[in-house]
């Protein structure tokens, strides 16, 4: 016989659940209304009823000598009034069912008009917005946030097939140049300088392993939260600053440093990694030549409680347009043509890994051209013991 493989059991597919069938919440709304309608009537007409039963029990005589029929008496005032209860609770019952009918469908029209703009953002169309008109209320509020969730939603899709789309081309670039003159090399090798070629190999293939590392390490800041102990923030810059002091002279470019105590909680690896990422961003986007970088560390006079990290440099004049893009992933100073001077380039993720270091810590992330040129950056941070 053969073997029978034990069945693994299936796991439900995303989508739509089963759900037992009930009564719609129009309809429950209906029924609702209608029983507190019938509810209160009924308890009118019961201490009316209650009330009636204090008349006295004897015959009752009109005050009009000329009239000498006797008016009815209290057993019989009250079979009446409760035959015309019935009646009237008849009555309040069906006016309840329709009168309710119509405002259930009145006050869950709104919630139709969400439903339906869900049903659309599911088909993919998530630049459809519901924009309910009206005075705030319940479900204005829910359709205001419906909108707002489209709206993130949307900036972070096209932002996730922007990085698809960037990244792709930013590690295709190394391999196709490794391609070509390995190509080129192989169809004559005879006519190459082969040192020459082994060290661009050697640069091409440093740079695809860079850009391979920044890339693990923005996707483990978004999944993996950092340990954090306390620090000092100007500890942690003064140890940037002497990671890049070299290249500025190389760069010609003068460091000014202001590094005043800033107790914060953090993750030193991260947070030094931060600071010299915005360096090498102020060095490299700076001036041609005899630029200047200013950097400082204190208490956020603005907001007690917190500290701060600021980064300036000279260089050309931008705006708030382009530096609001700058922490998407592979976008440049210069969009996303990277620089021809090796000693400026860069593989376009720097201010896009602090962003995502400044969100792990809680932190707030500003950039603002100056005026005069060059751009100001901002790290504020939640200050520690």
């Amino acid at each position: 016989m053969t073997p029978r493989h034990p069945t693994t059991p299936q796991r439900p597919r995303p989508g739509k659940r089963k759900r037992p069938r009930r009564l719609t919440a129009r309809m429950r709304l209906t029924l609702s209304y209608t029983l507190f309608a019938v509810t209160a009537g009924t308890l009118s007409l019961a201490v009316v009823y209650v009330g009636m039963r204090y008349v006295p029990n004897y015959p009752l005589t009109s005050s009009n000598p000329r009239y000498r029929s006797d008016a009815p008496s209290r057993q019989e005032i009250l079979d009446s009034l409760l035959a015309a209860s019935g009646y009237a609770l008849a009555l309040l019952t069906a006016v309840g069912l329709a009168g309710g009918w119509l405002i259930a469908g009145r006050v869950l029209r709104p919630l139709q008009d969400i439903t339906r703009a869900a049903h659309t953002a599911a088909s993919g169309a998530l630049e459809h917005r519901i924009a309910l008109a009206g005075p705030r209320d319940e479900f204005t509020d829910l359709s205001d946030a419906f909108d707002e969730m489209l709206e993130r939603l949307q900036r972070s899709f096209e932002a996730q097939q922007r990085f698809a789309a960037n990244a792709s081309h930013e590690l295709r670039t190394p391999l196709a140049i490794t391609r070509t003159m390995l190509q080129v090399a192989a169809a004559d090798p005879a006519g190459q300088d082969w040192d020459k070629l082994v060290r661009r190999l050697q640069d091409t293939n440093q740079r695809g392993i860079e850009i391979s590392e920044a890339l693990l390490q923005l996707a483990d800041l978004g999944h993996t939260p950092p340990d954090l102990a306390p620090l000092d923030l100007a500890d942690t810059t003064g140890q940037a600053l002497a990671t890049v002091r070299d290249e500025a002279r190389a760069l010609g470019v003068t460091l000014t440093a202001d590094l005043r105590t800033a107790p914060a909680t953090g993750n030193p690896v991260l947070l030094r990694q931060a600071a010299v990422n915005l360096l090498h961003n102020a060095l490299r986007h700076n001036l041609p030549a005899g630029g200047r970088v200013t950097v400082a560390t204190g208490a956020d006079p603005e907001r007690p409680g917190r500290v701060r990290l600021t980064v300036a440099n000279t260089g050309p004049r931008l705006t708030a347009e382009a530096v609001a893009t700058f922490t998407e992933p592979f976008l440049r100073g210069r969009g996303r043509t990277a620089e021809t001077d090796p000693a400026r380039r860069g593989h376009g993720l720097g201010l896009a890994i602090v962003a995502a270091v400044t969100d792990a810590h809680h932190g707030e992330l500003r950039l603002a051209p100056d005026p005069a040129g060059g751009l100001r950056v901002t790290v504020d941070l939640p200050g520690g013991p």
